[in-house]
């Protein structure tokens, strides 16, 4: 089983150092999606210690999402007001344990996603082109 798991880090890795920019800031919309879906089903079982680690992991993204807008365009303003709205959702959801607010929160990731997943397949992005959000 062992060997299983070091191929497939092996594998993950090496997704990672080859994905175009665009690629990776798909990977980390989904890792949010990810960390906000297990952040959720942990607050199903009351485990609220698992809720705060993988609710901080999804902020952490938005964060870095926030810290690397490129502000020489007018539509980062816009990127940059969404990302603290999403931010605000998972501190609240955080704070208050709330299925609600967390599922809130992650639709606006999805939704974020999902809009960067269109302007990748507009872009044709299967090239390594250098892409900001």
């Amino acid at each position: 089983m062992l060997p299983n798991n070091k191929a497939y880090d092996q594998y993950t890795r090496s997704k990672i150092l080859t994905a175009s920019p665009a690629e990776l800031t798909l990977m980390l919309y989904d890792g949010a999606i990810k960390f906000c879906n297990i952040a959720m089903s942990a607050m199903e079982s009351k485990d609220y210690n698992k809720v705060n680690i993988y609710i901080k992991k999804a902020e952490n993204i938005i964060e870095e999402f926030q810290a690397t807008l490129n502000h020489k365009y007018t539509v980062a303003e816009d990127f940059d007001k969404i990302y603290a709205y999403i931010y605000g959702l998972l501190v609240d959801a955080n704070i208050h344990k709330d299925p609600e607010v967390l599922k809130k929160a992650t639709d606006e990731i999805r939704g974020m996603r999902d809009t960067w997943k269109e302007v990748m397949k507009r872009a044709g992005s299967g090239t390594k082109d250098s892409f900001n959000a």
